[in-house]
């Protein structure tokens, strides 16, 4: 069966340049990720002039096929040979290039005068490009190779945390910089600049190889798969029985999607709530701001939160004060648009503290599963929930896009009174709901409370000789 040996004592310790270096790889990531997630639809629908219902499908279209390149890819990880610089980093080096370029050419507003048929074939083609290859390509070994730096939990939550830093970083630079920069001023209304958007997308996709490269030269894989006689071939028919009888695998799966169902819609409503709605786009730029205080606040509190109270317990409770933060802003309405931020800021709590602790979620989830079926596969597991990840962007991006269209959001209508307040209700209804399910499924299906996780842990030492 699959054992882990830890690398010579000549090896650097784990240390704060891993954790910086791991927090530059999803500052990379999501240059590319938060810039399609929030402002993707956005560009579409008022750049482009395609139908938010169009950009739905081809973002749902593009996350169904990554259940094939997800799961490619973990097993080309898995399955791959050990090099000098690890099993997982050297697909950074190789793609990250690649995957800025692919973003890039997705937001070409000089072709916005291009016929219909045109603008939403190069929409499929280049979106498809970025997200279910080379992204994929990428972010499958990244998200990986957490388990490769350390294999202590302690370790590994500093990288979750790190990581959730990073994406932080990342969508404040976006959710400031792009609102400030982006929008013009007409007759009292804020408008998408096409121009300066896809100036902006081409800057951040050339940071985005910049942070890539850091991560590749800052972090060091320490733990190593050690094969022996059992034989760590693909099986479709394995993959999926070891999938549907892993109840940690299948629970964190199904809040993956709705947690990123609740977030993304969040993000991405947020670019018609201000503009739209509030007709303040600086607003934005500023609840942006002060949501990263509210990040690194969250940062601060987790790691003793979770030793004493565990990773499952904390989540419920992260989800919970999202909950009551959408409900403050359903009900009261609030017609001050900085009342908005500071409901939307305990969103952004509740949020924190789930993100803090949701990359050592799946770190705990591969410890199970290597206890469960007698191997460990890292690259697949973090594959399968990769993909589920992507489901829940995809019904992010299928529900909103669809729920736009049915109250008859166009670039022609986007003002209009009715169309407006539809709008403020989608931004609460649908991400509130998503939260409330998350609760539902920590609570009641996913098994690793913290008693469960210690014992995996002290269980997976003594296997393996530590």
């Amino acid at each position: 069966m699959g054992k882990e040996k830890h690398l010579s004592d000549s090896v650097r310790p784990f240390g704060m340049r891993d954790k910086l270096g791991y927090m530059f790889g999803d500052f990379g990531n999501d240059f590319t990720f938060i810039l399609s997630s929030s402002f993707l639809l956005k560009f579409y629908t008022d750049v482009m002039g395609v139908s938010a219902g169009i950009v739905g499908i081809a973002m749902m279209v593009s996350r169904f096929l990554d259940a094939f390149t997800d799961v490619a890819m973990g097993r080309i990880c898995d399955t791959g040979k050990m090099t000098a610089a690890g099993k997982f980093k050297p697909w950074i080096l190789r793609m990250c290039g690649p995957v800025a370029i692919a973003s890039f050419l997705i937001y070409q507003s000089s072709f916005a005068g291009m016929s219909m048929t045109f603008k939403v074939a190069w929409l499929f083609i280049t979106y498809i490009l970025w997200g279910s290859v080379f992204y994929t390509s990428i972010n499958i070994p990244y998200g990986s190779m957490a388990s490769a730096v350390s294999a202590e939990p302690g370790d590994r939550q500093s990288l979750s945390t790190f990581r959730s830093i990073g994406a932080t970083l990342a969508g404040v630079v976006i959710g400031s910089g792009v609102p400030i920069l982006a929008y013009d001023t007409v007759e009292g209304r804020e408008i998408l600049n096409g121009g300066r958007f896809t100036i902006i997308a081409g800057i951040f996709s050339l940071l985005a190889v910049g942070c890539y490269l850091l991560c590749y030269f800052m972090t060091t894989e320490r733990v190593k798969p050690e094969k022996n006689g059992k034989s760590n071939g693909f099986s479709l028919g394995g993959m999926l029985k070891s999938i549907f009888t892993n109840q940690a695998l299948l629970s964190i799966i199904a809040i993956s999607i709705l947690i990123l169902l609740a977030q993304l819609s969040l993000q991405s409503m947020a670019n018609y709530v201000f503009p739209n709605y509030y007709g303040d786009t600086k607003a934005q730029a500023a609840s942006t701001i002060l949501m990263m205080a509210v990040t690194f606040f969250c940062a601060a509190i987790t790691k003793p939160l979770v030793v004493k109270y565990g990773k499952k317990e904390l989540s419920i409770a992260g989800s919970a004060i999202a909950v009551v933060g959408f409900l403050l802003i359903l009900f009261v309405r609030p017609s001050n648009v900085w009342v908005y931020v500071g409901f939307t800021l305990l969103v952004y709590l509740g949020l924190g503290i789930y993100t803090m602790v949701s990359w050592a979620l799946i770190t705990d989830v591969i410890d199970y599963s290597e206890l469960k079926n007698g191997v460990r596969e890292d690259g697949t597991v973090y594959a399968v929930y990769s993909f589920s990840r992507k489901l829940g962007q995809a019904a992010s991006s299928g529900l909103t896009g669809g729920l736009l269209t049915m109250i008859g959001y166009t670039a022609a209508t986007a003002f209009d009174p009715e169309v407006v307040n539809g709008i403020y209700n989608i931004a609460a209804i649908v991400p509130a709901a998503g939260f409330i399910l998350v609760i539902l499924v920590l609570w009641f299906w996913y098994p690793l409370d913290k008693k469960t996780v210690d014992a995996n842990v002290a269980a997976l030492k003594e296997k393996h000789g530590e």
